[in-house]
């Protein structure tokens, strides 16, 4: 089975996959290198991955090129962690991890509910509940939108 290693401190610029694959010329043939780039200018975006035959061999990797001096900059090499199918993955793991207690973490608004200003606002009104306040552009359409349902509720 195949293990991907991770390359991380690679020098953000212009650079062509063999030079990478000069570096690791003496572990053979077996070892596969990916330079990310930049679709844009075609840089390198300081990373990229090497692929190898085995687990023995990448942790000989590990531990022979972490430091490595490459034009100017230490390589950074460990293993690839694995690569998630989409973003709802990641985002399913993340909340799993968060505490079911909602009052002992923070609750964190997407930019664009910051950006529309969709954020509810506490009652100021000294009545104790702790109604919410509905968003003063909306006002009008939720008070006929009620109007609507104590109407079919009462039909």
């Amino acid at each position: 089975m195949s293990i991907r290693l991770y390359i991380g401190n690679l020098p953000k610029e212009v650079m062509e996959r063999q030079e990478l694959q000069e570096v690791f010329a003496e572990e053979g043939d077996s070892v596969i290198t990916k330079l990310i780039t930049d679709r844009k200018t075609g840089k390198c975006r300081g990373f990229g991955f090497v692929t190898v035959k085995n687990d023995e061999q990448a942790d000989q990797i590990i531990e022979k090129y972490n430091g490595y001096q490459f034009k100017e900059s230490p390589l950074k090499i460990e293993k690839a962690l694995p690569r998630s199918k989409n973003k709802s993955d990641l985002e399913k793991t993340e909340d799993e991890s968060k505490p079911a207690n909602k009052s002992s973490g923070k609750i964190k608004k997407s930019r664009r509910e910051k950006d529309k200003g969709a954020s509810k606002t506490t009652s100021s009104t000294p009545s104790g509940n702790d109604a919410v306040q509905p968003d003063p552009r909306w006002a009008d359409a939720l008070a006929e939108l009620k109007q609507r349902l104590a109407a079919t509720t009462n039909s």
